[in-house]
């Protein structure tokens, strides 16, 4: 089925109207998304949709236009990914993580017309209105001070009426998601409805979304790991409450008090989450979850041995780039136990990202785009309908990611001979030492494997002799004295003597990460290669 052709039901394939319509249709008593005490049904959610998606043309913004939301997550957060879309319009989500000339540069880029804020960033909203030329207008999520007073409020959107509008095609642009600019200038990855749907339907079938599902969005709906179940969710009926941000307390207390049974963590969440539990002076543990995702960075293997240890639920990795919408494999439930049991292969695949879910291929490519073979690295390479159109005003890049039908992503993997797949290292990031060629997630994983380090990063930097040396900085786990000397030779014993660091630097507080939580090593290499023109050697 084509863009803009219509279903049974004249629902565009792949419109993002579908899976709430279908809620409200099928589930509209049930209580769709929660919010602290507000709770709203799904019919509820489904005419507040419509009603902002009406407001949007009532504002001017052009079909087509841009929307920018800048705010924690939230149910006005959650509505605004399906009233923009299904609206015609495009949805930017802004990381608010970001510095104010960050966020003005993507303003910019994508000349976003309207921002909706909440009430914490209101400022840097007011200051982006003031600087970016294209951006009219400021919709406050609540009530503000009198700096607000001028402003349209989420609530006056609301009391539009509610507008039924024309199907979308699939391959209509949805949302652009900037990616985190780790390095060089952010590009914005452009999602049609199709490729967020096939998403949720990839999801639906590798996770078994269901009606008597609680799920808890958890991490930064800015990020595609933040709104990767959303959809799905909507499809299925299941309740979704909305933590506005992690923190392990209460992360606790909103599953014992929600009795949550699905969530999605982030590794760095999921080990303060552990650390908290440890604490608790009467410990009941979380009996209602029933499964627990991590996703968006790697998880160091004592932490994953602690949560399998510690839950008597599904663990499952997901694997994906914001260009995959997100999700291209998972390491299932089952893989976990049976590692977790000392079972070989899975003791060895619990080092792995798993293999490819139901609806997207890959292939581990040489450089002249031919297939390795199983054990050989080689760079990953996806396909499938929830791969972007590309990147935004960026012909070349897009070119040079999405050639001979695959999107290239980047990441150095090999591959076992039942498909399981195996990260080594950002193509780009690889380490080339006296002309050996070193993947640093092999030394990370080294370094990780002793009981002091909580964080681990390697990158390459410039040597007078061997062209780059490898140098690990490391954030040690509180009250440890482990030095330099002692990790070094720890990992002398489990890679082989070119990969192990030449430095270490030591920290005492967390790594530097983007907003989805990934170790920023550009900003660990800055120092490095200061006065350099080129970050290798």
């Amino acid at each position: 089925m084509q863009g803009g052709e219509l279903n049974g039901n004249g629902v565009a394939a792949g419109d993002l109207s579908w899976p709430l319509r279908r809620a409200a249709t099928q589930f509209g008593a049930v209580v769709a998304l929660v919010e602290g005490e507000l709770r709203l049904t799904y019919e509820h959610v489904w005419q507040r949709v419509r009603a902002l998606a009406g407001a949007l043309e009532d504002l001017g913004v052009a079909p087509e236009g841009r929307v920018g939301f800048l705010g924690a997550n939230s149910i006005a957060h959650a509505e605004s990914w399906f009233a923009v879309p299904i609206a015609g319009r495009v949805l930017v989500d802004l990381n608010f993580r970001l510095a104010v000339p960050e966020l003005e540069f993507i303003v910019n880029d994508c000349e976003i017309q309207l921002l909706i804020v909440d009430a914490e960033r209101l400022e840097v909203a007011l200051t982006l209105r003031e600087r970016c030329a294209s951006l009219t207008d400021v919709v406050l999520v609540s009530d503000g001070g009198p700096e607000a007073a001028e402003l349209i409020t989420y609530g006056e959107l609301l009391r539009h009426a509610a507008v039924d509008h024309p199907a979308r095609g699939q391959d209509e642009l949805a949302g652009i998601c900037y990616t985190g600019g780790t390095t060089g200038t952010p590009k914005g990855v452009m999602l049609s409805h199709g490729n967020l749907l096939s998403n949720a339907r990839h999801n639906l079938i590798t996770t078994g979304h269901a009606p008597d599902q609680r799920w808890l969005h958890v991490p930064p709906m800015f990020h595609v790991a933040g709104t990767a179940n959303l959809f799905a969710c909507t499809w299925a009926g299941s309740r979704q409450v909305i933590l506005s941000r992690f923190d392990a307390r209460a992360f606790i207390e909103i599953v014992r008090r929600e009795e949550i049974t699905h969530t999605v963590l982030v590794p760095t969440m999921l080990g303060m989450l552990m650390d908290e539990l440890a604490r608790e002076d009467s410990p009941g543990g979380l009996p209602s979850l029933r499964h627990i995702q991590y996703a968006a960075s790697p998880i160091t293997p004592a932490l994953q041995r602690q949560v399998l240890d510690y839950f008597d639920c599904d663990i499952v990795q997901l694997y994906g780039m914001t260009e995959a919408a997100p999700t291209v494999t998972q390491l299932s439930a089952d893989a976990h136990r049976r590692g977790a049991r000392g079972e070989e292969p899975y003791v060895r695949r619990l080092a792995s990202v798993g293999t490819p879910v139901i609806g997207v291929e890959v292939a581990v490519l040489d450089p002249n785009r031919e297939p390795v073979a199983a054990g050989e690295v080689g760079e990953l390479c996806v396909r499938g309908p929830n791969v972007m159109l590309g990147y935004w005003r960026r012909e070349d890049a897009t070119a040079a990611a999405l050639a001979d039908g695959w999107y290239h992503t980047g990441d150095a993997v090999w591959q076992d001979a039942d498909g399981y797949l195996f990260l080594v290292d950002r193509l780009k990031d690889m380490i080339i030492t006296g002309g050996e060629n070193v993947y640093s997630i092999e030394v990370e994983a080294a370094l990780a494997e002793h009981p002091a380090v909580s964080e681990v990063a390697v990158i390459g930097v410039p040597d007078a002799r061997w062209g780059e040396a490898v140098h690990a900085v490391v954030s040690v786990v509180s009250g440890s004295d482990v030095s330099e000397a002692e990790l070094i030779e720890h990992c002398r014993g489990q890679i082989a003597g070119y990969k192990v660091p030449r430095s270490i630097e030591l920290r005492r507080e967390p790594l530097p990460k983007s907003g989805p939580g990934k170790i920023l090593k550009s900003e660990l290499r800055a120092a490095h290669w200061a006065g350099h023109e080129r970050r290798i050697n």
